[in-house]
């Protein structure tokens, strides 16, 4: 197929969170206690909230900067692209690359939400939260409708209220919440303990997601202090594997046949080992640990229950049928520095070479629609418009080209044009 031809909907972009993002959303008793930002000596924006300051890191919006000046410097919002943080600008960008719809993961907050479940005061901490989540359905999701896919955060300090979270923002059309890798190292219950069961519950009774991401732990794999950060970046699917053989083997899908998780920013290609792996685990140890899936292979189980999700993945592509062509979903990673925006769209097309168009359907939007209950084809959007070519055309003349940060603003960098793509397609 080619890449003008294809329906795109991302299962994992960013949200680098407007300071203005509370201001309508937070009760009046709580308003100067919650999270601001501020503005430091060196220039940078940082978010404050309970004591702590958390910066912008500007690996988490490289969108249109050359490579060169990534990094995780704390930066400004004048010195990141507008879409990181303007609705409006942000669905510019999606045209711009021919993204159609965006499941966007929180930043500030982390990706669970752990920043404000830190609080003491959790009063203070559910109102803050309970705001993200009105903001995040109802203003950033709900500007646009069709194009972002909703997502709430957990209350990840008591189970009973995050169950009643995700049946509030239900009700509003959200059937996705972000979750830790592993709640063990945030200092709450495991897994495998009985304590989440009221969140299970709630997402099987509302058709919710729960879609992991990694890192959401707080913890990455690294293997010494002094180890170069490529070694970190190399291994960041580990921490999903890792959650996937955890939920896997766990209770919780045992007792919960309803449940479904997605594996966001995982990766594919190590999947099919792991599948091996996992059946032969219970060849050979089941009898001796008690593991009983029903007379079923725990890689059978697995594509009941898991979504996986990639990039750019040429081994997963290939080897699509050893995963599951139902259980694969395409991301994008905008703003971070994993993402191919704009060109995502021509970067899926030589990975995906030789697939069919029904496979590479399911894979770009099909999967995605269907395990978070969404709808991109709202207010008269139809799969003819809905296209990287038709986005693309809505896009025309908006600016897509590589600009480099020098002194408190953006400035084109010479000879650099990425927005020649839109160009190309519009003319």
């Amino acid at each position: 197929m080619n890449a003008e031809d294809m329906i795109m909907i991302s299962v994992d972009d960013h949200v680098v969170e407007p300071p203005t993002m509370f201001d309508a959303h937070i009760p009046e008793r709580y308003r100067d206690r919650a999270p601001r930002v501020r503005t430091t000596k060196d220039g940078s924006d940082v978010w404050t909230f309970n004591g702590q300051t958390i910066p912008n890191i500007g690996l988490n919006a490289v969108a249109g900067r050359p490579k060169e000046e990534y990094g995780i410097e704390p930066t400004a919002f004048d010195e990141i692209r507008p879409g990181t943080h303007d609705i409006d600008e942000r669905v510019k960008d999606m045209n711009a690359g021919g993204i159609l719809a965006s499941m966007n993961f929180p930043s500030f907050p982390g990706f669970s939400g752990r920043v404000f479940s830190a609080a003491e005061d959790k009063d203070l901490a559910l109102a803050v939260l309970r705001a993200y989540n009105d903001w995040h359905v109802d203003e950033w999701a709900g500007t646009h409708p069709g194009r972002i896919v909703p997502m709430a955060l957990p209350v990840l300090w008591d189970a009973e209220l995050c169950a009643e979270e995700v049946r509030r923002v239900a009700a509003k059309g959200c059937h996705s919440i972000t979750f830790t890798e592993n709640p063990a190292t945030l200092g709450y219950p495991s897994f495998h303990n009985e304590y989440w069961d009221p969140l299970w519950r709630a997402v099987c009774d509302e058709n919710v997601v729960v879609s992991i991401h990694l890192g959401s732990s707080g913890q990455l794999s690294v293997t010494a202090p002094d180890a170069p950060v490529d070694v970190m970046i190399t291994l960041q699917p580990m921490n999903i594997c890792q959650a996937a053989a955890d939920l896997l083997w766990s209770r919780v899908i045992k007792k919960f046949p309803g449940i479904r998780f997605a594996l966001s920013e995982g990766g594919t290609g190590w999947i099919p080992y792991f599948l091996d792996r996992v059946d032969r685990t219970y060849d050979m140890h089941h009898l001796w640990t008690g593991q009983d899936f029903g007379g079923r292979l725990p890689s059978e189980v697995f594509r009941e229950h898991f979504l996986t999700c990639f990039i750019s993945d040429p081994v997963g592509v290939e080897l699509r049928h050893r995963i599951g062509i139902d259980n694969i979903a395409w991301e994008c990673d905008y703003p971070h520095s994993d993402s191919s925006w704009p060109n995502a769209p021509e970067e899926l097309a030589e990975v995906a070479a030789g697939v069919p168009d029904d496979e590479l359907n399911k894979i770009t939007f099909e999967n995605a629609m269907r395990w978070y209950s969404f709808d991109p084809f709202v207010n008269g959007r139809t799969r003819e418009n809905a296209t990287v070519g038709a986005l693309r055309a809505e896009a025309a003349g908006h600016d897509v080209s590589i600009r480099s940060y020098d002194k408190g603003r953006f400035e084109k960098s010479v000879g650099i044009e990425m927005g020649r793509l839109v160009d190309q397609a519009t003319a």
